[in-house]
């Protein structure tokens, strides 16, 4: 059939395209990890850590103490955000830390829960350098000290990294690998941290300066943003700052997602958005989603002759672009194989997505709606 050999062509040409870009975004090249001489007692009296903490009882005790084993002098502000699971009382002592839990204030109307709490925590800041980290992530030894002396040598103004995610599940080895593939498809590293115009971050580590932060207007620039980490981004990069993104294994999720449907509201949360709530962007997304990821699946199962060489030669660039990343989290690269379906069920919670919105949910996480 014809539109099978369209297909498994227009595929094929697309992952060899990806395959060849000169800034490589299925490589995991842009890498950080604890440089040696990154000593625990390093001095870090100019740094003070934003911790944005809604039901987190579970982690934060494990989030602070890592902090603690990362060099003295440091200032750690924990934001309790109106946490129901007692987060608060979960924080733990820690005679090295400069610590201070602050109750955090109702959520207005026109903020995002995120950029809230740390509007709340930002006053508490006198240091020139700012880490803002996520209540579930545990900073390996030297980790701080590494972002400080990357930020600081390069003289940049936000560096981030993508902390390494659970990945022991079932449902967390097929899905979340892809999640961070897709994301590097989308925000390339290698073009966020070399030209003006593009950005990305990742919001669950990212050290920035002060200066910076308050020259775009502080959270309350990007009150309503869902996707704080890549808005902070950009609004950093149109302000003229210079920014860096990289992966990392020195930092580490304790989320876990045992079940599927934790993973899908995870993603639901924010997929359209991405789209810009668009849905001449959701409908294109779907026709690019399934060329690029069955059409070479077409021409191999249903082509003839050239067709399904077409398809093998598109599967196999399909698979080469996914390795990488399965290799740098120590996964079996056999995983590549199930990359269609992988997309397929995010293409599915992208759908879900914009179904929630149409009904008039923006978005809904850790019990709040945004309409």
């Amino acid at each position: 059939m014809i539109w099978t050999a369209y297909a498994a062509i227009l595929g094929a040409l697309l992952w060899l395209s990806v395959l060849a870009a000169p800034w490589r975004p299925w490589s995991a090249r842009e890498q950080l990890a604890v440089e040696h001489g990154a000593e625990s007692d390093t001095d870090l009296h100019d740094v003070t850590v934003l911790i944005p903490a809604r039901n987190e009882a579970q982690v934060i005790a494990r989030c602070v103490s890592a902090l603690a084993a990362q060099g003295k002098g440091l200032r750690v502000v924990v934001i309790d955000d109106q946490s129901t699971d007692g987060t608060a009382a979960a924080v733990p002592t820690c005679p090295a830390l400069r610590l201070e839990v602050i109750a955090g204030r109702a959520l207005p109307e026109g903020w995002a829960g995120k950029l809230w709490a740390l509007e709340q925590g930002l006053p508490q800041v006198h240091t020139p350098l700012i880490l803002l980290l996520d209540a579930d992530i545990v900073l390996a030894p030297g980790m701080l000290a590494t972002l400080r002396a990357r930020l600081l040598r390069q003289r940049l103004d936000l560096v981030s990294v993508m902390p390494r995610l659970h990945m022991q599940g079932f449902w967390e080895r097929l899905l979340i690998p892809a999640f961070i593939f897709f994301f590097k498809l989308l925000y390339p590293f290698r073009l966020a941290n070399s030209r003006p115009a593009r950005f990305a971050a990742a919001g669950g580590c990212i050290l920035l300066r002060s200066e910076a932060l308050h020259g775009i207007g502080g959270f309350a620039a990007l009150r309503a943003a869902l996707i704080d980490d890549c808005t902070l981004a950009r609004r950093f990069k149109v302000a003229g700052w210079r920014t860096w993104i990289g992966l990392t294994h020195n930092a580490s999720s304790l989320r876990r997602y045992r079940r599927l449907s934790e993973i899908w509201n995870m993603v639901a949360r924010s997929a359209f958005t991405q789209l810009d709530y668009s849905t001449t962007a959701l409908f294109a997304c779907t026709a690019i989603m399934l060329v690029a990821f069955w059409g070479p699946i077409a021409g191999l199962a249903l082509g003839e002759g050239l067709v399904r060489w077409v398809g093998l030669i598109g599967l196999a660039a399909l698979c080469s672009c996914y390795v990488p990343t399965l290799r740098y989290y120590r996964l079996s690269p056999f995983w590549a194989l199930l990359l269609p379906l992988i997309a397929t069920l995010y293409l599915a919670m992208t759908w879900t997505s914009a179904v929630r919105c149409w009904r008039g949910v923006r978005s809904r996480w850790k019990g709040r709606s945004y309409t």
